[in-house]
């Protein structure tokens, strides 16, 4: 299994056709994704994220889409929008490759922190973050604002 990455350094879209493979899997995580995934996507590298792919042959078995930032909490991090791996292959490996591509990933950007979010109910996925090291370190709350 090898790793893509469908953005590069100035978050152009440099793999197109992985990004349009890895749509489906994207979408196990994120079914409410705008119909037209290609454009939401370049939008979300346009504000700063930037996105791999985990693949098997010519399948796409795992995505994630993350950006480096600096904040006054945790300094420079980065920050993991979606870590998704396909439910057909889930426990095989895939969301360790892809943190563990994150985590060297962060080291290499020179982030202090890797942080993500993960809904409550997400109690599969929270084992593997604590499996894998990560920690919970605060409460994220939020309003909806019209």
């Amino acid at each position: 299994m090898n790793i893509i990455r469908i953005t590069s350094d100035q978050r152009d879209i440099v793999e197109p056709t992985w990004l349009a493979r890895a749509e489906a899997v994207h979408r196990e995580l994120r079914p409410h994704l705008s119909s037209d995934y290609a454009e939401q996507m370049a939008g979300i590298f346009a504000d700063g994220g930037e996105m791999i792919v985990a693949v098997d042959g010519e399948e796409v078995r795992g995505v994630a889409v993350y950006r480096v930032f600096r904040d006054t909490f945790s300094g420079r991090k980065l920050y993991v929008d979606d870590l998704v791996t396909t439910s057909a292959r889930r426990s095989q490996g895939v969301g360790k490759l892809l943190l563990d591509w994150l985590k060297q990933e962060a080291s290499r950007r020179q982030a202090a922190n890797l942080m993500l979010d993960s809904g409550t109910q997400r109690t599969e996925a929270h084992r593997f973050y604590f499996r894998e090291g990560l920690v919970i370190p605060s409460f994220n709350f939020r309003i909806s604002i019209d």
